[in-house]
């Protein structure tokens, strides 16, 4: 790989890093303010609501100037939003509950990561040649678990008694630091992330191609954006791939937090303990990463689906689980699963998308899709654990349908199969 691809991978790694570690200080300072149970999936909700409304724009936004700058700018949309988060007394509107102004400044975040997604992995396809897209997504899946296992790590750290005692026990004189709460202090250190990630952004290559939006009418760019969903959609690879990692994002969003509340009912951990669970999940998706960035090849990419399938019916023997020695291998396995089959799916729609329509675009139209997953599962998550339901029957659910889905998605690929030949992808590409 050339150097700069480090670089990128740099840059999205802190960035990562920051995103994850943000969220369980999120967690922690709702919890402080004693916000409704429910709330806490609400971060999510209110973080993914962005790459929904500004899906037809952030595409086009992505390709209308060198990735690095566009990296660069909404990196530091994120930075606004964690000090709106940190401010979060300051700005509270009268009669509002603080905790719906962190909500807020969590957003703010969100648009960032919105308008941050289609530049870092668009950039993948500018840079590099075709045949190297599943090894480049091993790479950045990687990394980015890689910033999960560790940003939630660092978060669950940050947060705890242990740390968030000596960061509040910092006494710097005649300077009143408005500190004093540990998710407070947490968010202070996270910013440090972004600033770090935002500084390789600066170092970014340019990757040569013409970056010039023809057309800035928002009318004509929500047309335009219909049009690459259709597009994708009707692709008979494209449509495929795109339903898997649309299932992916909204199912993995909401396992995060089953696994955050499942914790704490099997196995009585507390915030910090459970974010250790989540860290050993993201370390399983890193494992059946690597392997299939090893060993599937794009043109044999629709070959893992049963992945998804098997990955669904693990995640109900969470169930019947109440020691963290079987837990730990359990979720292991349940992320190698998910790593294995959606890494090559990953890359396939990027190589679908930026034949039919561009690099920017083609993952502006995966965003959209793939965050309507993760407010619909997320929603109805928070909605089933307002009923007060089971969380035992909660990941009951969950497995069936991921199961069901991913084999009805694998049905459809063999209707296509069945019916005209299937877009041809170049011969060799994938390793």
């Amino acid at each position: 790989m050339p150097f700069g691809f480090y670089i990128i991978m740099a840059a999205q790694f802190f960035s990562s890093l920051a995103d994850n570690a943000l969220l369980v200080a999120a967690i922690a300072l709702l919890m402080q303010l004693f916000a409704p149970e429910w709330m806490t999936p609400m971060l999510k909700f209110f973080f993914t609501v962005s790459y929904v409304l500004f899906a037809a724009v952030v595409g086009a936004f992505a390709d209308s100037m060198p990735k690095g700058r566009v990296m660069f700018i909404t990196n530091t949309i994120k930075i606004v939003g964690c000090l709106l988060i940190f401010l979060h007394e300051f700005w509270a509107i009268p009669g509002m509950e603080d905790y719906v102004t962190i909500l807020f400044g969590y957003a703010v975040v969100g648009l960032g990561a919105a308008a941050y997604s289609p530049a870092k992995y668009g950039i993948l396809t500018e840079y590099l040649p075709h045949h190297k897209l599943v090894i480049a997504n091993g790479w950045i899946e990687g990394l980015t678990v890689g910033s999960i296992i560790l940003g939630t790590l660092l978060g669950g750290a940050l947060v705890s008694e242990a740390v968030s005692g000596k960061l509040l026990a910092i006494d710097i004189p005649r300077i009143d630091t408005g500190i004093d709460s540990a998710g407070e202090a947490a968010i202070v250190i996270i910013i440090v992330f972004y600033v770090i990630a935002a500084i390789f952004n600066l170092f970014i290559p340019n990757t040569g191609v013409d970056h010039k939006m023809v057309n800035r009418n928002p009318l004509y760019l929500i047309r335009e954006f219909a049009h690459c969903v259709k597009l994708l959609w009707s692709d008979k690879l494209g449509q495929i791939s795109l339903a898997t990692t649309t299932l992916f994002w909204g199912a993995g969003a909401t396992l995060q937090f089953i696994v955050l509340k499942w914790a704490e009912v099997a196995l009585g951990y507390s915030l910090s303990q459970a974010t250790y669970l989540q860290g050993v999940c993201a370390a399983g998706i890193a494992i059946g990463a690597v392997l299939a960035a090893k060993l599937v090849p794009l043109n044999r990419a629709v070959n893992v689906i049963p992945m998804g399938i098997a990955m669904g019916l693990i995640v109900m023997a969470m169930i019947v689980v109440q020691t963290v020695y079987f837990a730990v291998p359990l979720i292991i396995a349940i992320g190698a699963l998910a790593g294995f089959f959606v890494v090559p799916m990953n890359a396939l729609l990027q190589h679908r998308g930026h034949i039919l329509m561009g690099a920017g675009h083609s993952i502006a139209v995966q965003n959209f899709n793939e965050n309507i997953s993760i407010l619909i599962m997320i929603g109805l998550y928070a909605t089933l654990i307002g009923l007060d339901l089971s969380i035992y029957i909660v990941i009951a659910l969950f497995g069936a349908f991921v199961s069901i889905s991913m084999w009805l998605v694998r049905r459809r690929h063999l209707y296509n199969l069945a019916h005209g030949p299937l877009p041809s992808i170049p011969a060799g590409a994938g390793h």
